[in-house]
């Protein structure tokens, strides 16, 4: 659950193009913000961990299985938008953050 009072407002909702990511700086970190084909909106770090490059957010939107992911744009691995976790690699994941849409505004939250 989102703390409103403590979440960053980033941009709204309809700047994200569908399957597509954008990046914020929330409290001075890196967050790579997604919205997938639905509409649902999620957040998770931007730094990719393989090459520490800041891209996720540049990454391809699509889906493996049931989960909706980013692939990296540096090497390619998938990292799981709900989570944060690597498909691909089981010891790696990045963070993942509460996120909300209220009047058509991205909020994103803490770590979960």
């Amino acid at each position: 659950m989102i703390d409103l009072a403590r979440a960053t407002a980033v941009c709204a909702v309809a700047d994200i193009p569908r399957e597509g990511g954008v990046a914020a700086l929330v409290d001075g970190v890196a967050v790579a913000v997604f919205r997938t084909h639905d509409g649902s909106v999620h957040a998770i770090g931007n730094v990719d961990p393989f090459s520490g490059a800041s891209v996720l957010s540049r990454g391809i939107v699509g889906s493996r299985g049931t989960a909706p992911v980013v692939s990296s744009p540096m090497y390619k691995q998938a990292f799981d938008l709900r989570t944060g976790a690597c498909l691909d690699d089981a010891s790696v994941s990045v963070p993942s953050y509460d996120v909300s849409v209220v009047d058509g505004v991205v909020l994103v939250g803490g770590v979960r």
